[in-house]
């Protein structure tokens, strides 16, 4: 035998023994108390007593449970499986009063002592507790099952986990798929207007386009990553964009220092930015402003985008905010949010709220130097695709 089994059934024969000599020991009490005028021993004779109905107890206990394990597949042929179990008790009746006739013999109450064993008192004791007998042996059978029920639930409850697990993380690895071909595209678009107009910008955007890229490829697949290159990245999306408007794009950043080692989804930021530059700057002539900010508060971690607005409506696709918004839902849970609200008519802002986690050691030093305050928003203006499409 192996030593894991064997390990295994030691365990079970060592919770079975303690299970019925309590069991065992409370029945005994409560049916033949010790004599307070003879008390130790009549003490000892109780204990022996206990010992040896709980060793015949806990003799069958694991066997029982072991055969449900086994042959609980058959319970498909209901009628056929409950009377095999019911059967049962017949031959267990038969062993365990014969386990008991083994080891405890009789005593005789006239000549106070223990006599030798005889067949007549298998059948006495046979006779006697049969219907003791059978009630435990159903006990025992209906424990078992339900044992290997709780174990079942348990199991498929751990299966349906890491089922929703692997879809999750299937969903998730989608969705960053999605962003990269849809900020690609809307890049690739903006340089094509340029092109005749100012083939030099054009040709510059191109490179920094290829950089860009570069910098997504080498992140890999991990779902989160610090701010700090989650800024980086959004920063050389922000300077390519700042090579097409110029002067009519203004860029303001408010990072609070002890947030750039903070872990980030990736692409939570540049989607953010994109959407303001196209749906903010670029329909208004005059052009526009954009402000980045990041705090902590109470375990979490803010991030903010403003940006000014032309006023007219959008009609883009809303791919970005979607996204963020069910990438935090399977990264997070409820723990994360995503808002979008406006302040006044010419500013929109997008408030993503998230837990603090810190890619530092545990006993890394922080920097606990002030925080930026992010406005405060309506709590009831929840992010919503009919409020707008960005």
């Amino acid at each position: 035998m192996q030593l894991p089994r064997l390990r295994a059934v030691v365990r079970a024969y060592l919770i079975a023994i303690a299970f019925w000599c309590g069991m065992a020991l409370l029945m005994g009490l409560q049916y033949k108390p010790p004599d307070p005028h003879n008390f130790w021993p009549s003490l000892a004779d109780l204990m022996v007593q206990v010992g040896a109905h709980a060793f015949g107890l806990a003799f069958w206990t694991p066997p029982i449970f072991y055969l449900v394990q086994k042959y609980i597949s058959f319970a498909k042929y209901r009628v056929r499986y409950v009377v095999l179990w019911g059967l049962g008790a017949i031959p267990y009746a038969l062993l365990h009063t014969g386990v008991f006739w083994l080891i405890m013999p009789p005593y005789d109450d006239a000549l106070h002592k223990y006599v030798s064993r005889s067949l007549q008192y298998w059948i006495d004791l046979l006779r006697g507790g049969f219907a003791d007998e059978v009630l435990i042996y159903f006990a025992i059978v209906v424990a078992a099952h339900a044992y290997e029920f709780l174990k079942r639930v348990r199991r498929d409850e751990a299966v349906k986990y890491e089922y929703q697990q692997a879809l999750a993380a299937s969903e998730l690895q989608a969705l960053k798929m999605q962003l990269q071909p849809h900020f690609l595209f809307n890049t690739l678009h903006g340089i094509a207007t340029l092109i005749d107009s100012d083939a030099r910008t054009a040709k510059a955007m191109i490179v920094k386009l290829s950089n860009l890229l570069r910098i997504a490829l080498d992140r890999g697949g991990s779902d989160l990553i610090p701010l700090e290159d989650e800024l980086k990245f959004a920063r050389e999306y922000l300077d390519l964009e700042q090579m097409r408007f110029g002067s009519r794009l203004k860029i303001e950043w408010l990072i609070a220092p002890q947030t750039s080692r903070l872990l980030v989804p990736q692409m939570v930021l540049q989607p953010l930015v994109e959407n303001a530059i196209r749906h903010g700057i670029a329909p208004a002539r005059e052009g526009g402003w954009v402000e980045i900010a990041t705090a902590t508060n109470d375990g979490l971690l803010n991030i903010q985008v403003r940006n000014s607005t032309s006023g007219k409506a959008s009609n883009g696709t809303g791919v970005g905010l979607h996204n963020i918004k069910a990438r935090l839902k399977y990264l997070y849970s409820g723990d994360a949010t995503l808002r979008l609200t406006f302040d006044g008519e010419r500013t929109a802002v997008v408030n993503v709220s998230m837990p603090a986690l810190s890619s530092q050691p545990a006993g890394g030093q922080r920097n606990r130097s002030a925080q930026p305050v992010l406005e405060k928003e309506d709590p009831t203006c929840a992010f919503s695709s009919s409020t707008t499409n960005r």
